[in-house]
Order: structure tokens, then sequence, then C-alpha cells
């Protein structure tokens, strides 16, 4: 369930430094065997439940980028949302996350740069009190300018 915050766009003319959207999914194992086959990445440590057991996270994990993908769905759906082309992303992952794991990914506004149309992003992700992703986004954001 993607929720928290409608969806469309906020224009650059109407951005503010500190603004911050977020929502919340649980990941299901269903959602991770679609991430193996949507990006071909069919590690076992995400699929196979005896094999991630032997490994240091003693379990199945999602995909890094699976999690991060809810950063994504957060910025294109939401701020600044449609219309919005995304051009850069840092990521450091900090922790697991698991199948049935609730993810609230967030994204706060640092910096705009109006005459370029550059909105730098902050990113993370938790599970729980647990900050599991972090990382910092450079988008190009919509305006009433261009439409």
């Amino acid at each position: 369930m993607l929720d928290n915050h409608p969806r469309g766009t906020i224009c650059i003319e109407d951005l503010e430094i500190g603004m911050v959207r977020r929502l919340q999914k649980t990941i299901t194992d269903r959602d991770i065997q679609l991430f193996a086959e949507i990006s071909t990445d069919h590690n076992p440590v995400h699929l196979d439940e005896a094999y991630a057991q032997d490994t240091i996270f003693q379990g199945r994990i999602a995909h890094g980028m699976l999690t991060a993908g809810l950063i994504s769905a957060v910025i294109g759906e939401q701020l600044p949302g449609h219309g919005t082309v995304y051009l850069g992303q840092s990521l450091k992952f900090l922790a697991p996350v698991r199948p049935g794991d609730t993810v609230e990914a967030v994204v706060k506004v640092l910096a705009i740069d109006h005459s370029r149309r550059r909105v730098t992003l902050e990113t993370h992700c938790a599970v729980g009190n647990t900050m599991v992703l972090k990382g910092e986004a450079l988008v190009l954001a919509p305006s009433r300018k261009f439409d």
C-alpha cells in the first residue's frame, strides 16, 4: 500500500526548504519476486531462505534497490511530483529490509536552485526506528513557466 500524501506536482515556484513528503509500504514476498524478475537480480539472498540463513543476514532480505525505489516513488509522485526528472542519487545502505517489513520512505527539500530548476533532496528509508537507507537526490523540478 502506498499512502500518506496526494499525488501530483509541486512546481519549483511553490517548493520550500524543509518541505517533506513520505510514503509507507510493506514489502511482500511477491514484491521481492517481481523485482527479481524485472531487474534480473536472482541473488539467492533475496529468494532462497535456506541459502540466506547461512549469510550475515541470517535470512532473506529485499533487494536494496527495491527499497530505494520507494524514494523514487515519493519524488515522482509527491515531491516535487509529476514531471520531475532524476539527475542523480547517492545511497548508503545501513540495514537490511526483510519480507514483511513496513518501510517508510522520506524525502525532504534541502536546497533549491531556481535559475537551473534544480532541487537537492535529503532521502532516507526506515523500518520502525531503524534507518535502513540514506542518501541525497538531485532533481530537475517541474515549473509553471514550462507547462
